[in-house]
């Protein structure tokens, strides 16, 4: 039992020793073809940003310190994550309940319901889309550190270790022919057995340690290298988990956009009923989707910068008076009056403006029908 344990402590002493060495200058390295440290260079890369970009990522999606810790807890314990409500839903509820208390046939107890209920369309829309992020964006980026990456840290270690053990042999039958070369200088005929054949014999099997020790090295960096030839498959993964997740944003920041035009579209009414029209105090004016678009960060970018493109800022766009445009409907449309136009999703309609029309409106046409159109509701076209 002494024996066992002596044999990996005298290995591990040789191998931190030859490593010593190595890093003063004073032991020949094997070093590893160009390519191969290319891709080695480029798995370190790999790994140190996707976990950056997984860190923060997490931190965006759940800013709570303890709701991530919560989850890597369920995470480790492969247990699903039970459903958490958003803070929009509670503070929905909480509007709701206050209306309750102070009356919901009030004109403020009635706007509390109606905000706090598309604060709760918000939140569940919140939800969605914490969930489909973190299915098709997180996960592949957790797994492919906790599995791939770790698969490939295990073989760089072993082929480091089959490095050393490389440079040992190679070691050992440097010294073992220069101990033949200095016992031919000096012979000793007195010697019942000459040095030469025992140090022949000793470069002999040193000798095939190495060839045993260059053929386990070769193997190894093979190994590892395949292996590391596979992030470009990793690389085009992630790529594909990123489109998702960012379509998976536009569509929560789509769908916000379009609760809070309809919210505007709901207090605006709610103040034309009670005959205060412009009175802030009971329900507020809605805001131009063009000054939300204006004040927002692409406000700042260049002009020729692609932020200012049609499909993205629609509103922002000045249709002659007599010109008209082609534009994708992004989502249904329900007329609320006789002078509206119904939209169906996907549909192509003709759309132009009017001298001292709102600019949160444009006059659509579909064949014969014609009507007034949300802006917010359309993808201009070029």
């Amino acid at each position: 039992g002494f024996f066992g344990l002596i044999k990996p402590c005298s290995s591990l002493f040789i191998y931190f020793s030859t490593f010593t060495e190595e890093k003063l200058g004073q032991a020949e390295k094997t070093e590893l073809d160009a390519h191969l440290e290319n891709l080695l260079a480029r798995g370190d890369c790999t790994k140190n940003w996707t976990e950056k970009i997984l860190r923060q990522t997490e931190v965006l999606l759940q800013p709570n310190p303890s709701a991530r810790i919560e989850g890597f807890i369920y995470d480790k314990l492969d247990k699903k994550i039970p459903s958490r409500t958003t803070n929009p839903e509670i503070l929905g509820q909480y509007m709701v309940d206050a209306a309750q208390e102070f009356g919901a046939d009030s004109p403020y107890g009635n706007t509390l319901i109606t905000v706090g209920e598309y604060q709760k369309r918000l939140g569940s829309a919140e939800r969605e889309f914490l969930q489909t992020s973190s299915a098709t964006f997180l996960t592949p980026l957790r797994n492919f550190l906790e599995g791939d990456w770790r698969t490939i840290s295990k073989e760089r270690r072993l082929l480091e270790n089959r490095r050393l053990d490389l440079d040992i042999c190679k070691a050992r039958v440097k010294k073992a022919k220069q101990a033949e070369a200095k016992a031919a200088a000096e012979p000793d005929f007195q010697e019942t057995r000459p040095r030469n054949y025992v140090l022949s014999a000793s470069a002999s099997a040193a000798e095939h340690e190495l060839r045993v020790a260059q053929t386990e090295f070769d193997r190894q960096a093979e190994v590892t290298r395949l292996l590391l030839e596979g992030i470009s498959s990793t690389h085009l993964n992630h790529l594909r988990c990123l489109k998702d997740f960012a379509e998976a944003q536009a569509t929560y920041y789509a769908q916000c956009h379009h609760y809070m035009h309809e919210l505007q579209r709901e207090l605006n009414k709610c103040a034309n009923s009670v005959g205060a029209p412009n009175s802030p105090a009971v329900c507020p004016n809605p805001v131009s989707s063009a000054f939300l678009l204006e004040s927002g960060p692409s406000a700042s970018a260049a002009p020729g910068s692609s932020s200012t493109s049609l499909a993205q800022r629609p509103s922002s766009v000045q249709l002659p008076v007599t010109g008209t445009r082609k534009a994708k409907v992004l989502y249904d449309y329900d007329a609320h009056d006789t002078s509206e136009l119904s939209l169906l999703a996907d549909e192509i309609i003709t759309v132009y403006t009017v001298p001292g029309m709102d600019p949160d409106w444009l006059v659509g046409e579909r064949g014969n029908d014609k009507g007034k159109v949300p802006v917010t509701y359309l993808e201009l076209l070029s």
